[in-house]
């Protein structure tokens, strides 16, 4: 069994259309959701052996609120992670080593959204579940158990969706 918490980046500015996507950083609403959702994390108690964090500056400012809650968690910022695209981050994860039991995503939808359905096919329909297939919005968390012994092994409906938190659920 793995566990995978996948963390979307809080919302960000978007005030100067001429900044590169990738330069983007939170806007003040993100900056508000985040601390948030930090003590969300904190009070679930998780610990990531690793954390896998998009290269984007909305994505490293989100972690920097997330990591008091994190605290000595190993963070690896990557631009695979960078991606909108699931199949880069399904990739990405089957290549970890099988000693880490679980591990954090900070990053990107639709890549997150489409990830988290894919690997939750075919699961019961809960209103978890209804809620992500609407919308994985900016700063929310979700946390799937995975029927697997490998990240080798993950593979489309192997996980399971324990849980799915908004920053509004929380306000």
């Amino acid at each position: 069994m793995k566990q995978l918490y996948l963390m979307r980046h809080a919302k960000s500015e978007w005030d100067d259309p001429d900044l590169d996507d990738h330069d983007r950083p939170l806007s003040p609403r993100g900056e508000r959701a985040a601390p948030l959702m930090a003590g969300h994390l904190k009070s679930r108690s998780i610990q990531p052996g690793l954390i896998l964090c998009s290269t984007a500056r909305r994505t490293r400012e989100t972690l920097g609120f997330l990591t008091p809650a994190l605290d000595g968690v190993p963070v690896q910022f990557e631009r695979q992670v960078y991606t909108f695209n699931p199949d880069s981050l399904f990739d990405r994860l089957r290549l970890l080593d099988d000693s880490l039991k679980a591990v954090m995503v900070v990053g990107h939808n639709p890549a997150l959204q489409d990830l988290t359905l894919m690997l939750t096919e075919g699961q019961t329909v809960t209103a978890a579940r209804t809620a992500l297939e609407d919308k994985f919005p900016t700063a929310a968390y979700a946390e799937l158990d995975l029927d697997i012994g490998s990240w080798r092994d993950l593979a489309t409906g192997c996980g399971r969706l324990a849980h799915f938190t908004r920053p509004r659920d929380l306000a």
